[in-house]
């Protein structure tokens, strides 16, 4: 049918594929072993009939790699995208973007970054890359390999380290593992400041007598609950 069209192979009466029956399976095994010659021009490769389907796919997607490629007429050589400054990239996938936004609105509630983070997972599982993919994944899910801040500043403290040791250390880690294990400064001087009298909100219930209602007490603003 899908050779001949909606027509009866043998009377040419119109029909649909519901109509027909399929035929037995040694007769698709010997169909599928014929050859046949490729019809793309400066091809001419002899494909078996079972494979003919898959082999026009990739020609075909081999011409719209070339038609959505960009024609470089004269002028410098095309530069690599990751090799491009962050304006140069926006630029280049401005189009993909656009689609890519469409899509997540459409589908994903406006969720961009879910959406290509996704195709970045699908991309390295293609590659065989699971091991990078499964820590992406840790990562996106909140369960990454790297040590949480509050336990990098107890690192830092407890070995007695200066920030700019402690940054010598966190760059030459990152370095060497290629992965953020300990965390930067503003992230230990964010997980400091949760950790400092005065930070969290709080109520003596029952209220207590001749102390204070106002929470911003402590260390940061000198008040440690005096009346006001």
């Amino acid at each position: 049918i899908k050779v001949m069209g909606s027509y009866c192979p043998s009377c040419w009466y119109p029909c649909f594929p519901t109509d027909l029956v399929t035929p037995v399976k040694s007769f698709l095994n010997i169909l599928d072993s014929l050859g046949i010659r490729c019809p793309v021009k400066e091809c001419d490769e002899e494909i078996l009939h079972g494979k003919y389907g898959q082999h026009i796919s990739s020609h075909k997607e081999k011409k719209d790699r070339e038609l959505y490629s960009h024609i470089n007429k004269g002028g410098r050589p095309r530069q690599h995208l990751l090799s491009l400054t962050r304006r140069a990239q926006k630029h280049r996938l401005r189009e993909l973007k656009r689609q890519v936004r469409a899509f997540a609105e459409k589908e994903e509630g406006g969720d961009i970054k879910a959406v290509c983070m996704t195709l970045f997972l699908l991309a390295l599982r293609a590659k065989n890359e699971h091991k990078q993919a499964d820590e992406l994944e840790a990562i996106m899910q909140g369960r990454g390999s790297g040590l949480h801040p509050a336990v990098c500043l107890a690192i830092r403290v407890n070995t007695f380290l200066s920030c700019s040791q402690y940054h010598k250390m966190y760059r030459t880690v990152k370095a060497v593992t290629g992965r953020q294990i300990f965390q930067p400064l503003h992230a230990l001087r964010t997980a400091e400041k949760a950790l400092l009298p005065g930070y969290h909100p709080f109520e003596w219930k029952p209220p207590l007598k001749n102390v204070s209602t106002n929470t911003e007490v402590g260390i940061i603003d000198g008040l440690s609950g005096l009346p006001l």
